[in-house]
């Protein structure tokens, strides 16, 4: 298969308390996949860049390619690396903080030997200069991804991205989104930005990460798009969690805000990362940045109403479709 869609970014091993339903422990998660799994939803052709260790468990790399999803550009390091990820949330579907232990024991769990030993990870660094070991490196691209028409880049360091934009830009890529990671989104990193955002068809911030940007300098959140349109991105997207989002459209100025499709929420991990995906195929179907969100928004509405990156695509059939006829209508030009 020659992949039309590359996602690039992180496979984790996940550990998730939801504050509703069955805990999911020691499932394949990570960035990446939820990507994947937003964009499953409306197209196929998929490709993951990845890294993980040599002890990650093979069968779930056979799941994902049997999801239709091509892994040839995941990388197995021969060494064991620590991929585990937890989070646990609050009846706010809020992420509650607090050590490990005490989370299953507040919701009277027995504590999974599989977490034994695990510490959560150290704030982002703010610099966001030291690549990450698990990002996928330029030389490990396989060539026919190399060929690929529309690459997402997932959050990593700054290094990571601007090594990966490089590589992708300038070749057959026509659409390259990125998600960018809160480590770089810090006031004294906005002269820096201009490397990765310009030539960019979409830069897809949260509002948190575009505030912590534009920190001390203004609060509107459309003055941040466009001064980040400015540097030759065509779109930037507001992503807002349960607000929904804010497009803004660089080169007709024409701005939409767009509610979050009114599902049942029971997990919201991955929901960010399901909405680039989503988008991601959206425009490459319609061209159009406005429709492109609508098709995220749907893909992260489906996410967030179970636990598991593919879980969109285990829904009723034909629900996607009819989510997006009723998303359409709701939506306002500003």
């Amino acid at each position: 298969m020659q992949p039309t869609f590359i996602i690039a970014g992180r496979i984790t091993r996940e550990f998730i308390l939801p504050p509703v339903g069955s805990p999911l422990l020691d499932a394949a998660g990570g960035s990446a996949l939820y990507a994947a799994g937003g964009l499953n939803v409306w197209d196929q052709e998929i490709g993951l860049l990845a890294r993980v260790g040599e002890d990650y468990p093979r069968h779930w790399l056979k799941e994902i390619a049997a999801r239709g999803v091509d892994i040839s550009g995941v990388r197995i390091l021969p060494q064991s690396l620590d991929l585990r990820s937890f989070i646990a949330y609050n009846e706010k579907f809020e992420i509650t903080r607090g050590a490990v232990v005490s989370q299953f024991a507040r919701r009277a769990l027995a504590f999974p030997k599989s977490l034994l030993g695990y510490q959560s990870p150290p704030e982002a660094r703010k610099d966001a200069l030291k690549p990450d070991a698990l990002a996928p490196l330029p030389i490990e691209i396989p060539a026919d991804y190399r060929e690929a028409q529309a690459v997402h880049l997932c959050p990593m360091d700054f290094v990571s991205h601007n090594q990966l934009f490089t590589a992708f830009k300038g070749r057959s890529v026509t659409t390259l989104t990125l998600d960018p990671s809160p480590g770089y989104m810090a006031p004294n990193f906005f002269r820096d930005l201009r490397v990765i955002v310009s030539g960019l068809t979409a830069f897809l911030p949260s509002e948190e990460e575009l505030r912590g940007l534009f920190w001390g300098e203004t609060n509107d959140l459309w003055e941040m798009a466009a001064a980040l349109g400015a540097y030759g991105c065509e779109m930037v997207v507001v992503k807002r969690g349960g607000l929904g989002q804010l497009v803004y459209d660089v080169p007709g100025k024409r701005k939409w805000e767009v509610p979050a499709y009114p599902s049942r929420m029971a997990d919201p991990t991955g929901a960010g990362d399901a909405f680039c995906g989503g988008f991601l195929a959206g425009y490459r179907k319609t061209y159009d940045p406005l429709r492109a969100a609508l098709y995220g928004n749907v893909s992260a509405s489906l996410k967030v109403e179970g636990s598991g990156a593919f879980y969109p695509l285990d829904v009723m059939p034909g629900l996607a479709e009819a989510r997006l006829l009723a998303l359409k209508e709701l939506v306002r030009e500003m």
